[in-house]
């Protein structure tokens, strides 16, 4: 017998999300102003770090050396300020986010991630977390705007569009490979997002610095083209091996639910491609002559193809997946 759904819990998760979003959007609105009025404080804490160094006896850094500061060790200016302010309202969207997830499965009485709404809600708060953790590491929170508009954007379409009220999973679904192998696709495509950003930004930066009236406006603002290189190729080699567990764990559900390990199925076909897509940039990255332009637009194309796969082959196609929209 199937467990009802708890109206007030799928309410709250439902208030959550939407809430999730509008702070979200602030945050995005907060970062989009450190990355318009920040470029100037920016240069005045790498002149500021540059002096320290060269006082304690280092040759004078370049810029690139600079770029590398961790932004808690620079001067704070108000664009700054107003950019902490932005991650803190980012932690806050998350905290939030996570709790729509949360309430949602505990609405459902199972995992919450059983039909696009609710894929699409797990991948995003992926993808939070993920920049959360690359704001940490590496000085890019000025970028974090950028980063936030497509998730923003996600979730518009998550919550409207393909909002799906709180209900039982089909039949078909209700098997234990839901936990594992959407779970593992869910962090893979969220994860992902990220290289997939960084990886366009490399391009512009490395314009810009072969031809610097290229992007005149806008790539100086950027950090190091390497820096960003790093993120992406970083993010990437944490989620090409989930995303291939995936893969794997989807091929042993299909045997078990439709008597064969491949049948490329559309949504099979195009997880495939996008695997060899990442498994190519990844041999590329790791491969001197390949490294940097090249390997970030073998990058940007499996992102891609994730993006196709997420919503074209879901909600366009036709096929084993369809009833689903994960997966």
């Amino acid at each position: 017998m199937l467990a009802l759904v708890n109206e007030t819990l799928s309410h709250y998760s439902d208030w959550s999300y939407t809430t999730a979003t509008a702070i979200y959007v602030l945050a995005l609105a907060f970062f989009l102003i450190e990355q318009a009025f920040g470029a100037k404080s920016r240069r005045v804490a790498e002149r500021a770090q540059a002096r320290q160094l060269v006082g304690a006896g280092a040759p004078a850094p370049d810029v690139e050396t600079t770029a590398d500061v961790p932004e808690h060790r620079a001067p704070r200016g108000r664009a700054e300020r107003i950019g902490r302010m932005g991650v803190s309202l980012l932690v806050l969207g998350a905290l939030l986010h996570v709790a729509a997830i949360v309430l949602r499965g505990l609405a459902t009485h199972r995992v919450p991630w059983g039909n696009m709404y609710e894929y699409i809600m797990a991948v995003t708060f992926i993808a939070v977390v993920t920049w959360l953790w690359a704001v940490r590491k590496f000085p890019v929170r000025h970028l974090s705007g950028f980063m936030l508009l497509p998730v923003v954007i996600l979730m518009f379409i998550g919550g409207t569009a393909l909002y799906t009220v709180a209900a039982p999973v089909v039949p078909a679904l209700q098997s234990y490979w839901l936990w594992i192998h959407v779970s593992a696709a869910i962090v893979s495509s969220g994860i992902f997002m990220v290289p997939g950003v960084a990886s366009i930004f490399f391009l512009i930066r490395s314009a810009h610095d072969r031809n610097p009236e290229r992007f005149a406006r806008f790539a100086p603002r950027l950090p190091a083209a390497d820096m960003l290189d790093r993120v992406a190729y970083r993010a990437t080699v944490v989620a090409f091996p989930l995303f291939t567990f995936g893969v794997l764990c989807g091929a042993v559900w299909a045997e078990s639910a439709w008597g064969r390990f491949w049948g490329w199925d559309p949504k099979e076909t195009t997880a495939f491609v996008a695997w060899v897509v990442y498994a190519a940039y990844l041999h590329s990255r790791a491969t001197a002559g390949w490294r940097g332009t090249r390997a970030a637009v073998i990058n940007i194309l499996g992102f891609a193809v994730m993006v196709f796969n997420l919503f074209f082959v879901n909600l366009v196609t036709t096929g084993l997946h369809s009833y689903a929209g994960v997966g």
